[in-house]
């Protein structure tokens, strides 16, 4: 009789894509952080290694990107290794 719904067949919701896959982490994660005792050896290095770290992380491992930083922890260590042979 007078039926308000219509005989028509409705297609099926389609699923929702995927979600994209998550961004890695930064590039050095699992390289070094403040508590790792590695770093801890370079004393007054460390600061300098953390932020060369940071750097490559940054510039998708360029480093060239990151020559400063490397300078600076090149002259420090070598600042380090001629303190402890005096």
């Amino acid at each position: 009789m007078g039926s308000s719904s219509s005989n028509a067949r409705e297609a099926p919701a389609a699923a929702p894509p995927p979600p994209p896959p998550a961004p890695p982490g930064p590039l050095h994660a699992m390289d070094a952080d403040e508590d790792d005792e590695s770093v801890k050896q370079l004393n007054e290095c460390a600061a300098l290694y953390l932020s060369l770290q940071d750097c490559l992380a940054e510039s998708d491992r360029n480093w060239k990107a990151c020559q400063a930083h490397v300078q600076a922890l090149k002259a420090c260590e070598a600042s380090r290794n001629k303190n402890q042979k005096t």
